[in-house]
């Protein structure tokens, strides 16, 4: 079989399995598997046949994708502002949401030295693309959960960042000390009870990077109330939310007497960033 031939097959597969966007995922496993940095190169070889050497490998990265192992852990990498982390099961998948969280605050701090905290940081994608961004600023990274701190770890090492960007274990800011210029998070805002409803996909993702409690905002309601303790005057507190929460998360922070609160949308138009500044 040819490449286009193998491609086609994969492609009918996955769409039949109720896989999204299956051409695209069936592209990104191809290249993958055939050691391609860019599925775009597949159209340079439509015609190069294909042993099972190559078709082995491929048939079992669709078995996966088709029972919904999600297709960044599958090919073990995530792009994210245009670098490329690691990605498994240990922490969250980025989504372009983060991205547009990442830009707004880069926005808002112009300052080339800053001290910013990323809270709940997962795979640190967020946090590290800040330190990428600003190669001055000082940046710390704290997570409930070791698995993901070691897998931020692994991506700072990547990104040569091991010696700029400080990860301490933490539940929320209970064991971070001093005080910060910019304090983000993209902290679990998904409500108990939808995570059984949620897709294949989004459930392969930790329990612990989704679950925000019986109304999803119980992790932002303690962040919101012990930020003031290490967010320094003038200071920028940036969250990213769920949908229909932007009147509930800036109700709780004007009960905790922040000021400045502002809503941003993400690509569709949802409410989906707030930020604020305290006292």
């Amino acid at each position: 079989m040819t490449t286009l031939e193998v491609l086609t097959a994969a492609t009918e597969y996955l769409g039949k399995q109720g896989v999204e966007s299956p051409r695209l995922n069936a592209e990104h496993l191809l290249a993958h598997v055939l050691g391609k940095a860019k599925r775009i190169e597949l159209y340079l070889d439509f015609e190069r046949p294909l042993g099972e050497k190559e078709r082995g490998p491929l048939r079992e990265l669709v078995r996966q994708r088709a029972a919904g192992i999600p297709l960044q852990h599958l090919l073990g990498t995530v792009e994210f502002l245009g670098h490329t982390f690691a990605c498994d099961a240990r922490g969250l998948i980025a989504r372009p949401e983060t991205e547009q969280l990442a830009e707004l605050v880069l926005r808002l701090v112009p300052a080339p030295t800053f001290r910013a905290l990323d809270v709940g940081t997962g795979s640190g994608v967020l946090a590290l693309s800040l330190a990428l961004a600003r190669p001055e600023a000082s940046v710390c990274a704290c997570d409930i959960s070791p698995d993901a701190l070691a897998l931020a770890r692994e991506n700072a090492a990547r990104h040569e960042l091991s010696s700029r960007v400080n990860f301490l274990e933490s539940d929320l800011l209970s064991a971070v000390e001093g005080t910060f210029d910019l304090i983000v998070a993209n902290l679990p805002y998904i409500p108990s009870g939808e995570i059984p409803g949620l897709s294949r996909e989004v459930r392969n993702d930790p329990l612990l990077a989704l679950d925000g409690g019986p109304d999803g905002l119980r992790l932002v309601e303690r962040l919101a109330a012990d930020t003031p303790r290490v967010l320094a005057p003038g200071g920028l507190l940036a969250l990213e939310i769920g949908i229909d929460q932007a009147g509930p998360v800036k109700n709780l922070l004007e009960a905790e007497n922040y000021r400045d609160i502002a809503g941003f949308p993400d690509y569709q138009g949802i409410e989906r960033f707030i930020t604020a500044r305290h006292g």
